[in-house]
């Protein structure tokens, strides 16, 4: 079962099924093939270097085109069959709450680290809405422990987050480059092209 911390308990049992493409943008339509495609390769690519998934936002200038288009449905959708075909274990990460709960008990060196090893260690992590809110140099050093613990252990994860690759990069090299890395296969971005924008085109809804 997902270790559904601080998730909604609506998300249990969401699928591939629920998420409806018809009439959506095609950057949506390409994002749930490839969720699909990402879950059918798991078995076969877990313990390899590309191993994992990452749902960016296509971003002009700074205008974020993917926020609300089923990034965290399509992550949790792939969690949800990898553990009911695969048996493999997930841990769900909400960025923001987990890197607050993180820092406010960091003094207790024990429980801090005991509450880390959860998320460095999980078979499989999904972790939701990466950099979400306001950002400082210690959410970045516990981001790059875990995703640099689970890039050198072959561990999986799987991130949505409403930025896009030069976005993560900004935040810090480290953890973009190994985000890429580890999801070059399956490395999505969902939004606008530049001339859609222009047109005031928009694709921003919540589906769930």
């Amino acid at each position: 079962m997902l270790d559904r911390s601080g998730m909604s308990s609506n998300f249990l049992e969401v699928g591939f099924v629920e998420f409806k493409t018809e009439g959506k943008h095609q950057s949506v339509i390409d994002a749930k093939r490839k969720a699909i495609a990402y879950f059918r390769a798991f078995e076969d690519i877990k313990n390899t270097k590309q191993n994992s998934i990452a749902f960016l936002s296509k971003n002009t200038g700074n205008k974020k085109t993917g926020i609300g288009v089923g990034k965290t449905h399509l992550s949790i959708a792939i969690a949800n069959n990898i553990m009911k075909k695969y048996g493999v274990g997930a841990v769900y990460m909400s960025y923001r709450d987990v890197i607050t709960k993180l820092k406010q008990n960091m003094i207790d060196e024990v429980y801090y680290q005991n509450e880390i090893a959860r998320y460095k260690n999980a078979k499989l992590l999904l972790i939701d809405d990466l950099f979400k809110g306001k950002v400082n140099e210690t959410d970045i050093n516990i981001m790059f422990e875990i995703i640099n613990h689970r890039s050198r252990n072959q561990l999986p994860i799987i991130v949505s987050s409403e930025f896009g690759i030069d976005q993560l990069n900004e935040f810090d090299e480290g953890i973009g480059s190994r985000i890429v890395e580890m999801s070059k296969d399956y490395l999505v971005e969902i939004g606008l092209t530049r001339e859609e924008l222009i047109n005031n085109k928009s694709i921003n809804h919540r589906l769930s």
